[in-house]
């Protein structure tokens, strides 16, 4: 299943949930710099999703804040949970 995540890198408190628009959002400590920022948001959401960072794969947006990754169809249920998240969360 696919999902659109939007990546805040270098931010204070990390966390996995809200919305930007239609996509989820993903706050890191890394900065966006050597694509330390994306292997953090895909170990951030293989971790909230509680699946292996390998069954989350970047489609698109390697170098952008939009990305679109691939997860598990057995994730379907958490990632709901991730949407409905409180943004001030």
């Amino acid at each position: 299943m696919r999902v659109t995540v939007r990546v805040k890198p270098g931010s204070k408190s990390p966390r996995v949930g809200g919305r930007y628009g239609d996509a989820l959002v993903i706050a890191v400590r890394e900065r966006a710099v050597d694509g330390k920022a994306t292997r953090a948001a895909v170990a951030a959401l293989a971790d909230a999703l509680g699946c292996t960072r390998r069954d989350v794969r970047l489609v698109a947006g390697e170098t952008s804040r939009t990305k679109i990754m691939d997860v598990p169809e057995s994730a379907a249920a958490a990632l709901a949970g991730l949407f409905a998240r409180d943004e001030a969360n």
